[in-house]
């Protein structure tokens, strides 16, 4: 599709725009020296930022990676894909268009985000910062992709040289040096072995580490674990054995990664220590055991939660009447305004604490206040609830039962089945 003209006028309804015949309202503060055309299915690099009733409900600026958008046909006249069309790279412009025809029939929302939106404008700022084919885009790509394996190699061979490693890699590529013999017996096929493992990229960056959590992991023999360069160190250890692997991307993630985390084209470092391994027979058993433990431990906490709570509103003088739903709702600052109702986004600060004391979570030593939309299921139910009976400016406790909380199975391992929570909450935005 190439560029689409349009018959334009001045507009006497917001100063300084002129309309084209399908009703966009359109305002050029730069223009680029690029003379590209645009064409439908190119990429589009932009900085985007869209408000309506003078809120702004999305500015790409807020994100760290650039916001890429494929130039699609009109999905009603005048809209935005009509105002990118009318730009070329380079090009600074502010577009007007019908908020009710955006949410419904661009992004095909089912109804309107909020009921204020109804009969209103929606205002974009839009600076193209280029606008590629999908040939290009993949051209460009694949010369990325030489240019991560051509460093992998570079980083690899220079890494080997400064710490002094001269380990013959496998015939897989994998570089495997055992530090701690082990018993000698490895696991067979079948048998499921505990271990503890650290991965890291060679320049010391941890994705992961078992040991620091404290928890061992299980891999049955035979079955993929991570990747294949770890999977095959691990099938070369044997109980008690300590080895260290270096696993070229090959053998690893390869030119995708793995999402944000691992980029492509990544050589990965493994430390692994080897605990133990039995069958799988004695593994299901044990497990059966540790399910069977489980589910008392659940019954018990499920029978005791009432005389826990009981003691606690006695303990801390609690006098207020519970909620139909079970919810104890402590008024420690009266807000002001109105009272946040479904659908609308509240912000706020909290601390979330046990019936003992113990400390769970809190926004606040984060430093950083919990933004939810009210009613809509993102919260536990006594969350809702609770925050729902508070002004801005307020604060209150409010002490949830496990029934509206996180239930007989908890939230492990901060939140123990069949929890009573207490939450210190500060409502401190609504919109």
């Amino acid at each position: 599709m190439a560029v689409l003209f349009f018959a334009v006028s001045a507009c006497s309804k917001h100063s300084g725009f002129k309309k084209t015949d399908d009703g966009l309202y359109y305002k050029f503060h730069v223009k680029g020296d690029d003379t590209a055309t645009l064409k439908t299915g190119m990429v589009l690099t932009l900085s985007l930022k869209y408000s309506v009733n003078d809120s702004v409900l999305f500015n790409s600026a807020t994100s760290p990676e650039p916001f890429m958008l494929p130039l699609s046909e009109q999905t009603y006249k005048g809209d935005i894909y009509a105002a990118l069309a009318m730009m070329k790279p380079g090009d600074s412009a502010s577009f007007i268009t019908s908020a009710d025809s955006f949410f419904l029939k661009t992004i095909r929302m089912p109804q309107l985000p909020d009921s204020t939106y109804k009969g209103k404008e929606i205002f974009f700022d839009v600076k193209l910062i280029s606008a590629k084919t999908q040939e290009q885009m993949e051209k460009e790509k694949q010369a990325k992709m030489m240019e991560f394996k051509a460093k992998e190699d570079a980083d690899l061979a220079a890494y080997l040289k400064t710490n002094n490693i001269t380990t013959t890699p496998l015939a897989s590529g994998l570089y495997f040096t055992e530090t701690k013999k082990g018993n000698g017996q490895k696991p067979k096929t079948g048998d499921i072995a505990r271990f503890h493992f650290k991965v890291t990229d060679i320049t010391g960056k941890v994705f992961f580490s078992s040991f620091d959590q404290g928890e061992p992991m299980r891999w049955e023999n035979g079955k993929e674990f991570d990747n294949a360069g770890a999977t095959e160190a691990l099938t070369l250890m044997s109980k008690g054995s300590k080895a260290t692997a270096i696993v070229p991307s090959n053998l690893a993630f390869g030119e995708q990664g793995r999402g944000q985390m691992v980029a492509p084209y990544s050589t990965l470092l493994y430390e692994f220590e080897m605990l133990d391994f039995m069958t799988k027979a004695q593994f299901e058993k044990e497990q059966e055991a540790e399910k069977k433990k489980a589910e008392e431990t659940k019954t018990k906490a499920k029978e005791g939660e009432q005389g826990l709570l009981q003691k606690y509103l006695k303990d801390n003088k609690v006098t207020v009447s519970p909620t139909a739903t079970g919810l104890y709702y402590i008024e420690k600052t009266k807000g002001t305004g109105v009272n946040p109702v479904k659908g609308k986004t509240v912000k706020v600060h909290y601390t979330g604490m046990l019936l003992d004391g113990t400390k769970f979570d809190s926004s606040v030593d984060r430093k950083q206040p919990f933004e939810f939309v009210i009613g809509e299921g993102q919260v536990i139910k006594g969350w809702d609830e609770g925050i729902a009976m508070m002004k801005k400016g307020g604060k209150a406790r409010l002490i949830i039962p496990s029934s509206i909380a996180y239930g007989e199975n908890g939230r492990m391992p901060t939140i123990p089945p069949s929890a009573t929570l207490v939450f210190d909450v500060e409502l401190l935005e609504i919109k």
